[in-house]
């Protein structure tokens, strides 16, 4: 399941734009909004994509670090995850400390 940042409603993950407000998903979901903060930290060098223990075979083979700008796009196309996909990003930072 996707959420929307502008009205927080979930919508499936095959889902382009938001079933509540008619959003683009691909801009304001959850982890596109989470990914370009990301990109548009200085600090954050590159991303990492997490994927659950018991991630589908298409979320596992996407696992990985990349770099800030060349991170792929969540939900993983082709998750066949039952309750959706699950990965997320973790930012990795220059330095931790001003």
């Amino acid at each position: 399941m996707q959420t929307c940042t502008r009205c927080h409603s979930q919508s499936p993950d095959s889902t382009r734009s938001c079933l509540s407000c008619g959003a683009d998903l691909q801009q304001y979901s959850v982890t596109a909004v989470a990914l370009k903060k990301f990109q548009d930290n200085p600090r954050v060098l590159n991303i990492r994509l997490v994927v659950a223990h018991d991630a589908c075979p298409t979320c596992a083979e996407m696992e990985g670090t990349y770099e800030k700008f060349s991170a792929p796009s969540l939900p993983v196309e082709g998750c066949s995850c039952p309750t959706g996909c699950r990965c997320f990003y973790e930012p990795m930072l220059e330095e931790i400390y001003p």
